[in-house]
This record gives C-alpha cells, structure tokens and sequence, in this order.
C-alpha cells in the first residue's frame, strides 16, 4: 500500500499542492491527466528523484519520504526509456542485479524468466539500438522489474508508440500485472489506456488530485465541470432490450436507436461512447452500414480548437466532436440532415452484475483489435 499525504513541491513550471493519495496493494492505479499537470513530478517524487521539503509518502507504513532511490526498492521505467546503448539487452535487463550483487546464476534465472514472460527472448543478444519502440519498452520493463520491486512506476509508457503496438502492449501490460501482482502506477494522457488498463484512476490538473474512482465513476460519473471537460461528456444511452445477432454481437434498443455493439451476453444497463468516436457526413458514407443513421444537426459549438455537434437522431440526442476547422469546411448548420456514424469498437457497455454481486456495477471496455 502506498500512502500520500498533504505532499507538496515545486520545480520551476511544475508543483504540487497537498496531494493525498492512497494507492492499495497489487492495484494497477493510474494517473489521468493533460500535459503539465504535474503527473511525472508526482511518480518522480515516489521514486525519490526529488527532495520532499513539506508531506510524506509510505509504503506498507513505512516512511520512505527522504529515503534514496536505491533504498526504496521501487522499479520505474521514464518516458524515454533511458536503456544503456553500450549493453545489449540481456546485459540491461541484468544491470539492476549486478548492482545488488546477486549471484550469477540467480541473475541468469532471472533474465530468462522475464524475457521469457515478456516475449523478448530472441532479443536478448542485440543491440539496444536496433530496437523498435515496442520492443525498447519491454526491455526497459523487464530492467525494472528485474530486482523484484514491490512497486512499479511507468511514465507515459506507450505514449511514442503506434496505435497498433499501443493497444497489443495495453494486453500485454494487464497480462503481466495479473501474473507479477505489482502495485502499479501508471501515467497517461490516453483516455483508453485509463479505461482499459485502471482498477482505479485519478484526474490530475495543475498539480493537484480531481478525482478519484473506479473507470465508470470517473467516465460516467465526473464530479465536476474540470473533470467533465477533461474525459469529454459522454454519450450515455439507456439499453432498453437487446438481441444476440450472432456470438460475440448483440443488437441493442436504446429508445428507438438500434445500435450493433460487440458483447456476449444480454446483461447491459447503458452503453456509451465519446463524442471523440462519433463521426459526420453531409453525404451518404461509404462502407457497411452498420452503426450509422441519418439525423439532423440541432446545435454547434464552437471553442478554440473544437466544435461540438448535437444531432438529433430517432428522438434522441447524439453529440460529436471535430477539429472546428474542419466543421467549417464542412459549412455544417444547424437543421442540416448528415449521416451519423458510431465507431463499433469504441463504444462502452455498462453492465448490470449478477445476483451475488449487486449493488456495483462493472466496466467494460470493448475494443476490437
């Protein structure tokens, strides 16, 4: 468990204001937040990269706050990686060992269990410096988890990365955690690296601690305008019935929206999905028809950056976000008709628990590699 209270720090641009924090045992815990919010000064303090002048950080109850790196026992992978390009990777995932003086048989052991547990095992003769961005994080995850940290800090992990790599190393890392039981924090702008990868998630902004909760807590229930602002108001639809089209796909009713969502059982209570995942067509898109109706534009808002588009589809109301140039290229008015299209693998599903384990509801992510 690991205990943040009332910490406090400031580093040029960046600072911290009274953080309190509570992160339990084995919890995959991430850190939500924009840039400049102050999210690796926060896991850089835990780390002790930093001096702590006002609050203090445990660890299981024991006061680490003015303890070294080293000490801590606390394996942290920065943005950047940071591997040793005069070693190969055998010899960057043992550095951390021989360090500590473990016996070589002992670091030999270990590498081949964390290659072998990470897939890079036919890397372990090559350069560093070959690498591709996929295979540098695993190797710079298995330095750090090589001398058997309790907790692991990871800063932006997949953030350099392609869409494609990004979402089979998000598996990748849920696997791992499951496997190791690591107290893991994570850090991340990405919305669907949170949703996905969190037991819980906190928004951070300007340094301080928004809110705390469980995915659907924060997605579906944001306790402020910051934080609605932040994760994006989301289109949350009433599942009214629901009929299995074939496995794996229901077609679900949501007041009068027929709307095709990959799950396996009929159990929903809502489904939803961002204005981000909604798309726009003045004409008749081209493609398969599925998820996309035909609605009419009710309002448009625009900000710096954005417009939001409110289209009114079967009696009810669907939002979406553009780029607000593009909206203007588009020369999109309100009482104009425009097709309207959901992103199958974005869309969110609520799910109403069994008998045993009601009065919570459990979040699922559905995303379709």
């Amino acid at each position: 468990m690991i205990e943040i209270q009332n910490l406090s720090i400031r580093l040029n641009e960046f600072s911290l204001e009274n953080l309190n924090l509570t992160i339990q045992g084995k919890e995959y815990f991430v850190i939500l937040g924009p840039s400049g919010a102050g999210k690796t000064v926060f896991i850089e303090c835990i780390a002790g990269l930093h001096k702590i002048k006002k609050g203090s950080i445990k660890i299981d109850g024991r006061e680490i706050t003015h303890l070294t790196p080293e000490e801590r026992k606390i394996g942290y992978v920065p943005q950047d990686y940071v591997l040793f390009p005069f070693l190969n990777v055998r010899e960057n995932i043992a550095f951390g060992l021989k360090k500590s003086r473990y016996r070589n048989i002992e670091i030999q052991r270990t590498v081949l269990a964390l290659a072998d547990l990470l897939g890079i095992t036919h890397l372990l003769e090559r350069d560093t410096r070959s690498l591709s961005g996929g295979e540098k994080q695993r190797v710079a995850l298995a330095r750090a988890l090589a001398p058997g940290p309790k907790i692991l800090l990871l800063d932006e992990p997949l953030s350099s990365l392609d869409n494609q790599t990004s979402r089979y190393l998000r598996l990748e890392l849920r696997r791992m955690h499951q496997e190791l039981g690591v107290t893991t924090i994570h850090i991340t702008h990405n919305h669907a690296e949170a949703e996905e990868l969190g037991d819980r998630i906190a928004i951070m902004c300007s340094g301080k601690i928004i809110q705390t909760g469980k995915p659907h807590e924060i997605f579906f229930s944001p306790d402020n305008p910051i934080v609605s602002d932040f994760t994006g108001s989301l289109n949350i639809l009433p599942c009214n019935s629901c009929r299995q089209l074939v496995p794996g796909l229901m077609e679900v009713d949501c007041d009068g929206l027929r709307i095709v969502i990959p799950h396996d059982e009929g159990n929903m209570e809502k489904i939803a999905i961002s204005p981000r995942d909604v798309q726009i067509s003045p004409a008749l898109p081209p493609g398969p028809s599925i998820n996309r109706f035909k609605g009419i534009i009710t309002d448009i808002l625009y900000n710096t950056t954005t417009a939001i588009i409110t289209i009114k589809i079967a009696g009810i109301h669907i939002m979406a976000e553009m780029p607000a140039e593009l909206s203007r290229e588009m020369s999109l008015t309100i009482g104009e008709e425009v097709y309207v299209i959901l992103k199958l693998r974005r869309l969110k599903v609520l799910k109403r628990p069994a008998e045993e384990t009601r009065g919570e509801f459990r979040w699922y992510y559905q995303e379709i590699l």
